[in-house]
């Protein structure tokens, strides 16, 4: 398959995005595990991905009322390809795909709820 949509050449810029971001927040000579960044699960990253939202929000208005606006730091395709990124995370939690994930516990971060019903006595 060749990449001649932009939205594909963008998914390729965001894996590899992910792949420098990640030798970063989990350096091999880290302890930090990817994981460890989601204390709830999936709501832990759909918290991110709503700062994100609010913040794109936040710079989109300013932009729109302020034609000479310019914003400071990253840029609205930057923050696009965070949120692709964060979805993908999503998805790999969901799949108990994520690097330190405890494989005991649901998408929430939980015990599986079978296993709380043996620990209860059910």
């Amino acid at each position: 398959m060749t990449i001649d949509k932009e939205s594909l050449k963008v998914l390729k810029e965001c894996a590899e995005l992910q792949i420098k971001k990640s030798n970063d927040y989990q350096n091999p000579n880290s302890r930090i595990k990817q994981a460890d960044y989601y204390p709830r699960g999936v709501l832990t990253i759909l918290d991110i991905v709503y700062a994100k939202v609010l913040r794109m929000y936040s710079v989109i208005e300013a932009m729109e009322s302020d034609k000479s606006y310019q914003q400071n730091f990253e840029s609205i395709e930057d923050s696009a390809k965070d949120l692709i990124n964060y979805s993908s995370f999503i998805a790999a939690y969901c799949r108990n795909g994520i690097e330190g994930q405890d494989g005991s516990k649901d998408f929430l971060n939980r015990e599986h709820l079978a296993d709380q019903r043996t620990d209860e006595g059910e």
